[in-house]
């Protein structure tokens, strides 16, 4: 298993090496090789192990999206992502279990229901990786990625209730309704339980390799302790790194924050490349538990699935979009129409992944002591709504965004807030500049050096902002700790101190978003780490 499990790793790195060459979307290359794999006579199969999925590859790939997630882009697109993660996924569930129980014959409506909220939520991995590769415009990506975080929550807890509704043969929408709220409630609250410990703690570690190993650990934390409560480990995850995310610009260092985006960027490459190489890989054993239906009927049954998920998405998306502004001026107002191509590429970006796969694995073999109705069906039913939405949606979403001409619709706020920091802060460096200046025995060559980079930044910069970037108001500057006898090295320290903390001061007051605040961090980073 463990020569397997690594050449899994070395196939999975290797597939999204040569995608990335050829163009096309890692995640639809590595499902096409997990199917041939899985196809060729003689080589042993790997079977999808379901709490692997939930408990081993889910919560670190959530809580390093959560960890990206800007709070700001979060609260200003709230209703729509809510609208889509919690909305759009239980009328998926409905629309596809009342279709599996009509179209199936003897399939009870509940395990419909079990289907429909396997198939119904969208999957993170693929669509945000398509969709920066396409170019999407940028409320169009933190709204799909917004949706990703939520709805594998909400569909999780819909697949719980609809499990125990097959096992006793009892449902009821009031009950379901009262779950999901516990159930919802319990994991934001042990979420930001974590959440706010892990800070508590993070903040006490000066140890970086220390403060990264905490990190490491606070997703399964979270995840397994909500599980453990009976609430959503997927809601804790998400809730614990949005927590985590917003503190940590006060409390890491730049060598924790380098060595952590490299720990996480890899740990998401890698879990990434393997999860989409498991999802081909199934396909061999679903077909072995396969029987009772034939090639048609199962073809008929698959076409009709997936094109009531893709209906379904694009009937509720467009009414979400517009009907809440056409009905509240104040909405209309504050956030005005967004053009129809964004919401048609919205709308056709609902591709499955494999969380999905592992629900229904995870799906027990018996319910109240008989086989559980449909369990081979709904298996294979997931395993093509997977490949169809990645394959048809996936490989299409390119040529809809070329031909929607959406590229070229987003805005350039990120942009233009990084050059108002970078602005903002060099001007200011340069004022605490002066002072070091201003005591004397600072070596002239020194001041050179130092100068000549800040007035660089602020020229870029200004090029960029235009004149009005001269009329903003720059904070008064205490006297610093530097001596006249600075050094190189300490007189630069102590001018990236005071570029850092008034690029966490734009980011607090919100002048700037994440997205700028991370990249100009990285950059005062990286020239910390290179001071001798």
């Amino acid at each position: 298993m463990v020569a397997l499990t690594l050449a899994l790793v070395v196939g999975a790195t290797v597939v999204s090496a040569l995608a990335r060459r050829l163009g096309v979307p890692s995640p639809i290359a590595l499902v096409i090789a997990g199917i041939v794999v899985g196809l060729v006579p003689g080589l042993p199969g790997y079977q999808l192990d379901p709490e692997l999925v939930l408990f081993g590859f889910l919560p670190p790939l959530l809580y390093a999206e959560a960890l990206d997630t800007s709070l700001r882009d979060l609260r200003t697109n709230l209703r729509s992502i809510t609208l889509l993660s919690v909305g759009l996924v239980l009328a998926s569930t409905i629309a596809v279990g009342y279709l599996a129980h009509a179209l199936v014959p003897g399939l009870p409506l509940a395990a419909g229901f079990v289907l429909g909220a396997i198939v119904a939520p969208p999957d993170a991995l693929a669509a945000a990786a398509i969709a920066n590769r396409v170019g999407l415009p940028r409320r169009v990506v933190t709204v799909l990625e917004g949706e990703s975080l939520l709805n594998d929550a909400t569909a999780l807890v819909a697949y719980r209730i609809a499990i125990a509704a097959v096992a006793t043969g009892l449902f009821s929408y009031g009950a379901a309704v009262l779950q999901f709220l516990l159930v919802s409630v319990i994991g934001v609250g042990f979420g930001l339980a974590v959440g706010f410990l892990v800070v508590h703690v993070r903040r006490r570690i000066e140890d970086p390799l220390t403060e990264n190993t905490v990190s490491l650990v606070t997703p399964f934390a979270a995840y397994l302790g909500a599980e453990t409560l009976h609430g959503s480990g997927v809601l804790a995850v998400v809730v614990t790194g949005l927590v985590v995310a917003r503190a940590a610009p006060l409390i890491v260092s730049s060598t924790t924050r380098l060595q952590g985006q490299a720990v996480w960027e890899m740990i998401a490459y890698l879990l990434q490349g393997v999860v989409f190489a498991l999802i081909g890989l199934q396909l061999r054993q679903i077909l072995a538990g396969l029987h009772g239906h034939s090639a048609v009927e199962l073809a008929l049954y698959a076409g009709a699935v997936t094109l009531t998920l893709i209906v379904v998405r694009i009937v509720w998306v467009f009414p979400t979009v517009y009907l809440p502004r056409l009905l509240f001026p104040r909405i209309r107002a504050r956030d005005p129409y967004p053009p129809w191509q964004a919401a048609a590429i919205l709308s056709w970006a609902g591709l499955r992944g494999v969380v999905s796969l592992a629900a229904a694995f995870a799906i027990p073999l018996t319910a109240g002591g008989a086989p559980f109705p449909g369990r081979d069906l709904i298996l294979f039913l997931t395993f093509a709504v997977i490949v169809a939405t990645l394959v048809l949606q996936g490989l299409t979403l390119p040529w809809v965004s070329r031909r929607l001409r959406i590229a070229g619709m987003d805005d350039d706020l990120p942009a233009l807030e990084q050059a108002s920091a970078e602005h903002t802060t060099a001007r200011l460096a340069l004022m605490r500049l002066d002072q070091i200046v201003a005591k004397g025995a600072l070596p002239g060559d020194v001041e050179l050096r130092l100068r000549r980079d800040l007035e660089e930044r602020a020229r870029k910069a200004h090029a960029m902002l235009g004149p009005g970037a001269d009329d903003e108001h720059l904070p008064e500057l205490v006297e610093g700790a530097v001596t006249a006898a600075a050094t190189y090295a300490e007189a630069r320290r102590e001018l990236l101190r005071v570029e850092r903390e008034e690029a966490v001061r734009l980011w607090q007051r919100g002048e700037i978003g994440a997205e700028a605040l991370q990249a100009l961090q990285r950059r005062l980073d990286l020239e910390e780490q290179q001071i001798l």
